[in-house]
């Protein structure tokens, strides 16, 4: 049978079915179409279904254009039928692993996708999963519900993990161009999904168990944690110092080795680097160890949106200005530049720390029309908010503009003539010309300054803040 399945793989003749069809899946799917695969995509959404097979992109990383000619070629198709997946010769499933209220692993999305697989399975199907979960979810949740229909791993059927490396936004490193490491149940597993990626991925990466390929990435995301945690404590250290960061972690970065260059900001958001660590600590408690780096950065990072409203509240007082009743705009509620994902965002943290200071929030985002207030922690059922117009009367209208996310497409400038007191998170002011604001940075020694016409730039110390 894996002889078979690698000669019909290089071949093209497999039809590829794609379990999830988001952030993950949908990239995926389109680079086994654009390989020459007919692809299977399924997904609990009819809504989404029904856009994408009239070729209509909802992912931002992949094209109307690119969609719509895998569709009109008959390479891709969607469908909300599970019973359409027993056509496939090789499923790959990239459902969400979001966290509980007890940040414990919720593995409900991929128990009822290797529910699916097991009702669709037949000797020689190649499962691969690729949801980001605890080590040992591969061979614990997947392979027995395969195994109790009667099926061998390894010999009349194939079960592997290769963790996905979505970056969204990266106008460099996409689904293709970045290595894809995949691991097997058995040597067998991991040769034949190595071969399924690489007719499509341009670097595959082999392991020796699916154990290890669980682990890379929960390894990757636990490092831009710990390290992203690391500048995060490091501005507030630079702020008790009153010594600028931005201005210390850019003379670090000219060192040629030894230093890697991480920033400051509100909080990290996105689906993985708030979440993937807890996997693995999660995994850990169960073998009576505690993962104390991780727990301590864990606790870092969420403690930065608290930071960010201390810094507005301080910016406010020194302005005469209490924080119950002022107009806050927040300027971007993505979780970073450029990208119209809200997922774990820090600036629905904010936004709900300064209203419940009696603090009036609206928000301005160029990629995100409307947001709810739960919507970056997996719900989607709160208050409906519109971005609104970032017009010179909005700007002068507000008591303070926090940069939350410094989108690229952003006016600074604008913001720094017409405003009358930034907070700025993510350094997005530093290259702007004195204007009407005063600018408060994350930290340093000049966390106000104002920019009055008649005159030089007024500075306040960080210690008059407090």
């Amino acid at each position: 049978m894996k002889e078979h399945l690698l000669a019909r793989i290089a071949d093209r003749s497999v039809t590829v079915g794609v379990i999830g069809l988001g952030y993950v899946g949908l990239p995926l799917a389109v680079e086994f179409g654009r390989a020459g695969f007919k692809v299977i995509g399924f997904d609990v959404s009819q809504r989404v279904c029904d856009l994408l097979n009239r070729g209509e992109s909802h992912i931002q990383d992949v094209s109307r254009e690119s969609l719509a000619a895998l569709v009109k070629s008959g390479h891709f198709r969607a469908t909300t039928n599970a019973s359409d997946l027993r056509a496939t010769d090789a499923i790959s499933i990239a459902v969400p692993t979001p966290l509980g209220k007890t940040r414990d692993p919720d593995m409900s999305y991929v128990q009822a996708a290797a529910a699916t697989v097991a009702e669709v399975a037949h000797p020689g199907l190649l499962i691969v999963l690729e949801s980001t979960t605890y080590p040992g979810t591969t061979r614990e949740v997947i392979l027995p519900l395969l195994t109790s229909a009667g099926y061998t791993a390894g010999e009349d059927i194939f079960v592997a993990f290769s963790p996905e490396r979505v970056d969204p936004g990266n106008p460099v490193y996409n689904t293709k161009n970045t290595p894809k490491v995949v691991g097997g149940i058995t040597p067998a597993c991991t040769e034949l999904a190595t071969a399924l990626y690489a007719s499509c991925i341009d670097s595959v990466v082999p392991v020796s168990s699916t154990e290890v390929a669980e682990l890379v990435k929960l390894l990757e995301n636990t490092f831009r944690s710990v390290n992203i945690a690391m500048a995060n404590e490091m501005a507030i250290v630079c702020d008790k110092l009153g010594v600028d960061v931005w201005e210390v972690i850019d003379a670090a970065a000219t060192k040629p080795f030894g230093f890697m260059k991480f920033t400051p900001g509100p909080g990290i958001g996105g689906h993985c680097i708030p979440l993937d660590p807890h996997y693995l600590a999660w995994k850990m408690r169960t073998l009576n160890y505690k993962t104390r780096f991780i727990d301590l950065a864990g606790e870092v990072n969420t403690a930065m949106p608290t930071f960010v409203v201390e810094k507005v509240a301080h910016a406010l007082n020194a302005a005469r200005k209490p924080m119950n009743g002022s107009d806050c705009l927040i300027l971007g509620v993505a979780y970073k530049r450029d990208i119209d994902d809200v997922r774990e965002s820090p600036a629905l943290d904010v936004i709900r720390l300064l209203e419940s200071h009696g603090a009036s929030v609206s928000y301005h985002d160029p990629y995100i029309a409307t947001i709810r207030d739960d919507d970056g922690h997996g719900g989607g059922s709160g208050a409906l908010r519109h971005s609104v117009e970032l017009t010179d009367a909005v700007l002068r209208a507000a008591d303070v503009v926090v940069i939350v996310t410094d989108h690229k497409s952003v006016d600074y400038q604008r913001i720094a003539d017409h405003a009358e007191l930034i907070v700025d998170t993510r350094n997005a002011m530093s290259k702007t010309q004195p204007g009407r604001a005063k600018i408060v940075a994350l930290s340093g020694t000049s966390p106000i300054v104002a920019h009055g016409a008649a005159g030089a730039p007024r500075a306040v110390p960080a210690h008059a803040m407090a």
